[in-house]
């Protein structure tokens, strides 16, 4: 699409790299490139899931770019569709997404990977919030992190503005996997990548959205939503061909034939 966020598509699957050297920071031009680019891909019946990823040995993003804002660029203006990088406000994005980190995910770096839905991180990756050292709010990772950690360690995070290692990460559950270097973590959002690519779009999807749409309710108003088929993805997946693909398989010995249909 551009020098700064290039695409690959391959059998389903859509890698999403950001090269915008030295630090991978996003300014709002990039940030609304990247915008269209993952609707593009929410709104592409033939891609299923998507990676992203960056350029560099050192920063897999320093997040918002305060040099250019200390410099005069503007900073208010639209993020784009998306919201900032592009994935954190897009509206109805049921599809799988896979961060494959490596060097430092600072601030907004973080919280792009954080609006993934599985990360995975090289041994050199390192995961910080300095916003604090700057006087401003880490907004997103402000209300997801204290969802995916412990409370107090996520407050920790936000109020001190340490380094949190990747391993660390992954003891926490905020990483999925921790690989020994950035060709190894690429090699796994792959394979992880076509895994999900040749599964049931339908149910992913309806995964997605009861997940998002349960954040803000009880348990049993969740529940009300799904079994009633209220959820637009639940009720497609009930009356479609898929919705039966997988027990007509079961009974037919044989593996399930996916359509999203």
């Amino acid at each position: 699409m551009s020098d700064v966020v290039r695409t690959r598509t391959e059998e389903g699957v859509l890698e999403v790299t950001l090269d915008r050297p030295p630090a991978n920071a996003i300014d709002l031009e990039t940030s609304q490139l990247m915008g269209e680019v993952f609707a593009g891909f929410r709104d592409d019946p033939e891609l299923r899931v998507a990676i992203v990823r960056t350029e560099g040995e050192k920063f897999f993003s320093a997040g918002w770019d305060l040099k250019a804002a200390a410099e005069g660029a503007d900073v208010q203006g639209s993020y784009g569709v998306g919201g900032f990088g592009g994935l954190q406000e897009l509206p109805d994005l049921n599809k799988p997404v896979i961060a494959a980190v490596h060097g430092m995910a600072v601030g907004g770096g973080f919280e792009l990977a954080l609006s993934c839905d599985l990360i995975y991180a090289s041994e050199a990756s390192r995961f910080g919030l300095p916003e604090i050292n700057a006087g401003t709010l880490a907004d997103a990772a402000s209300i997801k992190l204290p969802k995916r950690m412990p409370y107090h360690v996520a407050m920790e995070l936000l109020l001190t503005g340490r380094w949190m290692p990747a391993e660390e990460a992954a003891r926490w559950g905020v990483v999925n996997e921790v690989l020994p270097g950035e060709e190894a973590v690429r090699a796994r959002a792959w394979e992880v990548a076509r895994l999900l690519a040749s599964g049931p779009p339908l149910v992913f999807a309806a995964i997605k959205e009861t997940a998002r749409v349960a954040e803000s309710l009880t348990f049993q108003e969740a529940m009300d939503l799904v079994t009633t088929s209220t959820l637009p993805t639940v009720a497609r997946l009930y009356s479609s061909e898929d919705g039966l693909e997988g027990f007509k398989a079961f009974a037919e010995k044989r593996k399930p034939v996916w359509k999203g249909r």
